[in-house]
């Protein structure tokens, strides 16, 4: 345990940020399977409309810095052209 007020400070700082981030990437892991399951499921319109719930968790992930920018653009590209692929 730290013994510098400014490091336990750091800690329940550090702890709270985590709990948040995992909440974070929980719904965006959760929206990118409904995407997943829709492809699966060869249905357009659902999977359509799952990739929008998904951009946009992933977008606010990368705005609060649970994922690096450019992960989360690699995540959208590649959900995107799954659900393009659908005949």
């Amino acid at each position: 345990m730290a013994n510098i007020k400014s490091a336990k400070k750091r800690i329940l700082v550090e702890r709270r940020n985590a709990e948040r981030n995992k909440a974070i990437r929980s719904r965006v892991k959760t929206a990118v399977k409904r995407v997943n399951a829709a492809i699966a499921a060869n249905d357009k319109d659902a999977a359509g409309k799952a990739l929008v719930t998904a951009v946009k968790e992933i977008d606010k992930a990368a705005g609060k810095g649970v994922f690096h920018r450019k992960t989360a653009s690699r995540k959208v590209s590649r959900l995107t052209i799954a659900v393009n692929k659908i005949a």
